[in-house]
């Protein structure tokens, strides 16, 4: 192979790695940080740019995506002296790419180590019970602290979102005995409550069906009253029409022979009644003559006659 081949092939492969050192892509949500000679000079977003070969060169990459950093696991102490092991996950976004390149040497790291501290921190000012009811606020403290001291970085911490809040086995298990406590206290409650609005439903019922008894009785006896009345009325009503019957008849012509043979068949019907029912009877001195009888009768019927007028 000839010299000239030799320097055509070298000049070739130069300008190829010219071409690429001088053309530099930026994708989508990301950010290039130059430096020429060794001195930062700009910052490329997304799209073609043109660099100096050996001149610039892309000293950082950064992407402008929300980004989750997991926070380890960490023995926190707290209030109360339990020692608890609690993990989380924070959210972070680059926010300015300068900074986040000269500001600090891992920003990711640095931010997931202040994380923990500030955690440690909140944790022990809570008890135990408090920690699992308070994550919120947690999480915030957390956010509002990792957010201030990373400024400078030019990053945003957007949230903070604890995972695991993990106490010992010990009290787990009183913990598990506690809760086992708490429900067996409200089964109980709620079964007394049950059991107290069974007794007052049901007193409520026979307070009811005793109104409604002697309700019933009070309509029945006020019935049976006004049907009493009605038939005494009745009968009253009847007797009356009857004498007055009577005594229209008796004021008619012939009417004082039929009562005179009434009263005589009165007379002699109710004396064979006698003589059938007892061994011993009183016979009156003028029973031969049953004329005289009903002569006496209507001779008293005539006395009353006169009487009442």
């Amino acid at each position: 192979m000839s010299a000239s081949i030799i320097i055509l092939i070298v000049i070739a492969v130069f300008a190829i790695v010219a071409i690429f050192k001088t053309m530099q892509i930026v994708p989508q949500r990301q950010a290039y940080i130059i430096e020429r000679l060794g001195k930062y000079h700009k910052t490329l977003e997304a799209g073609l740019h043109i660099l100096i070969p050996f001149i610039d060169k892309v000293a950082y990459r950064h992407s402008l995506k929300e980004q989750a950093v997991d926070v380890p696991p960490q023995m926190c102490i707290t209030r109360d002296n339990i020692s608890v092991e609690v993990d989380g996950i924070l959210y972070m976004q680059v926010m300015d790419p300068k900074s986040a390149s000269y500001g600090i040497n891992n920003y990711g790291f640095a931010s997931s180590q202040l994380a923990q501290t500030t955690m440690r921190s909140v944790i022990g000012k809570l008890d135990l019970d408090k920690t699992f009811e308070e994550r919120d606020s947690i999480n915030g403290i957390i956010v509002e602290a990792v957010d201030a001291a990373s400024d400078p970085w030019g990053v945003k911490v957007t949230r903070y979102e604890v995972k695991n809040i993990t106490p010992p086995q010990s009290i787990k298990d009183a913990m598990e005995k506690q809760m086992r406590a708490e429900r067996e206290k409200r089964a109980q409650i709620a079964e007394s409550e049950g059991a107290r609005q069974a007794a007052i439903n049901e007193a409520d019922g026979q307070k009811q069906a005793a109104i409604a008894r002697s309700e019933g009785e009070k309509l029945k006896r006020i019935n049976e009253a006004e049907g009493r009345a009605a038939e005494i009325r009745a009968v009253a009503v009847a007797t009356a029409e009857g004498i007055t019957k009577i005594a229209e008849a008796i004021q008619s012509e012939g009417g004082s022979d039929a009562v005179n043979l009434r009263i005589a068949e009165q007379y002699i019907g109710e004396f064979g009644n006698l003589a059938k029912t007892n061994n011993t009877m009183i016979i009156p001195t003028n029973l031969s003559d049953v004329a005289g009888l009903v002569a006496t009768a209507k001779s008293v019927l005539t006395q009353t006659g006169k009487t009442e007028s």
